[in-house]
């Protein structure tokens, strides 16, 4: 989809902004914001005051590989891999979680969100799934109202097919034992 700046009149009415943590390199902390540029001056002066300066390191190695590399291709090649690895969880879940569990596909990111059954608390079922040396988050922090327990987030992008496989084993060992 277009962003809404592009359309005329639009280009001093709108706000975009963007990171390059997950579609450049994870670690950089790096984002960046077009917009009108009485906001920008203002955004610039808050961003000082909050941590005083991004760092310069940061900003030329991104502006480097900018210049160097075609970010595009870039993020095609990590949207197949996690596309690979997605697929990879998702296979194994009916299997790993236990009956009556549902979760989303999802359609980018990295994580993939589940509920499980009524009755289950993830965060108090997470210390016994470490054990087995496999983990989650729970999914209660990321509600604003009332936390759902039963909720978690599984990443999918720092593990390999076969990995995630036996991640997903571990898993239903913890939650069955």
């Amino acid at each position: 989809m277009p962003w809404i700046a592009t359309y005329p009149g639009a280009e001093d009415r709108t706000v975009l902004l963007g990171s390059f943590s997950k579609v450049m390199a994870p670690g950089l902390r790096l984002g960046w914001l077009r917009g009108p540029a009485a906001l920008l001056r203002a955004c610039a002066v808050a961003k000082q005051a909050a941590d005083l300066h991004t760092p310069t390191v940061n900003q030329l190695a991104a502006a480097r590989y900018l210049a160097d590399a075609d970010l595009d291709a870039h993020v095609a090649r990590v949207a197949e891999v996690y596309r690979e690895r997605r697929d990879a969880m998702l296979l194994g879940l009916a299997e790993a979680l236990p009956e009556g569990s549902g979760w989303v596909r999802p359609e980018g990111g990295m994580f993939v969100w589940a509920k499980l059954p009524e009755g289950y608390d993830t965060g108090e079922l997470l210390r016994g799934v470490v054990a087995h040396d496999v983990a989650y988050v729970p999914g209660a922090p990321f509600f604003a109202g009332e936390p759902d327990v039963s909720t978690l987030r599984l990443c999918f992008v720092t593990q390999s097919p076969d990995e995630i496989a036996e991640g997903l084993r571990r898993l239903r060992g913890a939650l069955v034992a």
